[in-house]
């Protein structure tokens, strides 16, 4: 499971000119599947995720999780995080998740965020879908993990 992880002020995901998934203060989370995750890669992703201290508390330190801070999460599929260019000009995706196993994962994912925070909205899985977001700071992460563990 990859995992783009930018901290923003607000952020909003539309499909067909309409707003689907709109969040203040949160993460916008693009997150890609492979073929090899599983639930347990899913489980282990969202509650690190939901855990992480990357908000400043009141001396400036990043010591705030997103629940400390009563933040949002707006999570979009993006199955192009597992591009692989090495060879040629063309990306070849062979190692993201068949469609059925991404969605699958996907659905899953959001409904573990839901279990850490109140306010989690998500894109359409496979749609053309167009992402708005105020970053803040920036602070952006990339995590990739699977049932051993989080790299980022």
């Amino acid at each position: 499971m990859r995992v783009v992880l930018q901290r923003v002020r607000n952020a909003c995901v539309r499909v067909d000119g309409e707003v689907i998934g709109k969040i203040e203060k949160g993460f916008l989370i693009l997150l890609g599947v492979a073929e090899t995750d599983s639930e347990a890669a899913a489980d282990r992703m969202a509650d690190k995720i939901c855990k992480l201290r990357i908000f400043e508390d009141g001396d400036g330190k990043t010591n705030l999780s997103l629940t400390d801070v009563g933040g949002e999460i707006l999570v979009v599929s993006q199955f192009t995080l597992y591009a692989d260019c090495h060879k040629g000009n063309r990306p070849s995706f062979i190692r993201a998740g068949s469609p059925e196993k991404a969605n699958r994962l996907y659905e899953y994912f959001v409904e573990r965020c839901r279990t850490h925070v109140d306010k989690v909205e998500h894109g359409s899985f496979g749609a053309d879908m167009k992402v708005e977001l105020l970053n803040d700071g920036p602070f952006t992460l990339v995590l990739e993990g699977d049932e051993q563990g989080i790299r980022a």
